[in-house]
């Protein structure tokens, strides 16, 4: 590990996230926010010296970067211990006010090492449960899974606070005391900026109903959910084509390149692959389509609704807060490709509500997703807004 820039003064905020263009898909509004707030940045990542990209983005902002092993997905002991070990010197040598931390192991080996560091405040960003919970929130069965939520006791104990995406997972922490309810916040996602993401037209429906799904392509995101729903909706609507954005990952939960491939041979999926930007497929999409089996909150839904489009989804953690049965999308069980066949064929059937429901889903991402908001509510509970601003509502669709 090695600090990519010279350290003239103690940072104010340290963040550390384990996917560097993270920073600038998810937290780039966070980020300004905190700078605007008076805060130095000083941002961590794994291969954050090699991605041009991302520093070019953040160094407007005057962030100072610094490189950081951490193996994502990997599960080695030893090199965990090397991320910890390397964090601790690192946060001793910067010295910084506050610590935030995302995603997994960010947040369990950054909580430990702000805590030995002497790190006065220490934030923990839980943007989901992965695969540690389970998709139900259950214990794992496997020794790893153990280990992990073990660790996630520990290492939320030296939080001064704890920051959730949806209720569900707040409760589900506090029921297991992984964490102090005092402690514990939520906030409505990460946002979604309106600006960037403005309504747009409906395509024309006479050519048939467009159905798209961005994700990682991990069996945890429904996505073999969604080939079986386009295999049983095909033959009787051959107009309704199912488009997939997404890359495959290194993960235990990756769907194997063959069986995208046979999907895509049997054209049942378009899949469009990795895109930077995906605005253009929203404006082309006519439904959204997220069969997750469980979320923080889904940022792709909220982009959706922000461009005007109603949404399928699962009644999941996290999911199931962004939709508005009936009025801006739909809700289905998790694992059950015949009931998403189901809600897809809804809208196939009734194609004159999918404006109606996409306008709705407009107003409805409005009123409690807009970013700025979030941020301002995230900063309140890390201690850092000198500003008041109202609790986030967990489940906006219930008051919408």
């Amino acid at each position: 590990m090695r600090s990519l820039n010279p350290t003239p003064a103690r940072p104010g905020f340290f963040v550390l996230a384990s996917f560097p263009l993270s920073f600038v898909g998810f937290r780039h509004r966070l980020l300004r926010a905190l700078k605007d707030n008076g805060g130095e940045l000083l941002l961590a990542a794994p291969g954050l010296s090699q991605d041009a990209t991302v520093r070019s983005r953040l160094s407007p902002l005057g962030c100072r970067f610094a490189d950081l092993p951490m193996w994502r997905t990997g599960t080695s002991p030893l090199q965990d211990m090397v991320t910890l070990l390397s964090l601790t010197r690192l946060l001793r040598r910067e010295r910084p006010v506050h610590f935030l931390g995302y995603t997994a192991k960010p947040v369990i080996y950054g909580l430990l090492a702000a805590r030995m560091a002497g790190v006065p405040k220490r934030t923990a960003l839980i943007t989901g449960l992965g695969y540690l919970f389970g998709d139900d929130g259950q214990r794992g069965g496997s020794f790893a899974r153990a280990c992990g939520i073990l660790l996630y006791r520990i290492a939320l104990a030296q939080a001064t606070s704890v920051i959730f995406q949806n209720r569900d997972d707040r409760d589900l922490f506090v029921r297991r005391r992984l964490v102090d309810p005092a402690k514990a916040g939520v906030v409505n996602g990460s946002g979604v900026p309106l600006d960037e993401f403005p309504p747009q037209p409906m395509p024309p429906l006479d050519g048939g109903c467009h159905f798209l799904l961005i994700a990682r392509l991990l069996e945890d995101k429904g996505i073999r959910e969604y080939a079986e729903a386009a295999r049983l909706l095909r033959g009787r609507y051959p107009g309704a084509v199912f488009h997939l954005v997404g890359w495959h990952d290194a993960h235990p939960r990756a769907v194997p390149p063959e069986t995208l491939q046979r999907w895509i041979d049997e054209g049942l999926i378009v899949w469009h692959g990795r895109l930077e930007d995906v605005r253009p497929c929203l404006a082309a999409c006519h439904v959204y389509v997220l069969p997750s089996y469980r979320e923080g909150t889904p940022r792709t839904v909220l982009e959706a609704m922000a461009t005007g489009r109603p949404t399928v989804t699962t009644d999941a953690p996290g999911c199931r807060q962004t939709v508005v049965p009936g009025e801006t999308g739909l809700l289905v069980p998790v694992r059950d490709a015949a009931a998403l066949a189901n809600a897809l064929e809804f809208f196939l059937m009734r194609p004159e509500r999918i404006p109606q429901m996409g306008a709705r889903a407009r107003q409805h991402v409005e009123r409690h997703y807009d970013v700025d908001l979030v941020n301002r509510q995230m900063m309140r509970l890390m201690g850092v807004a000198a500003d008041e601003v109202p609790e986030a509502s967990p489940y906006p669709a219930e008051g919408a």
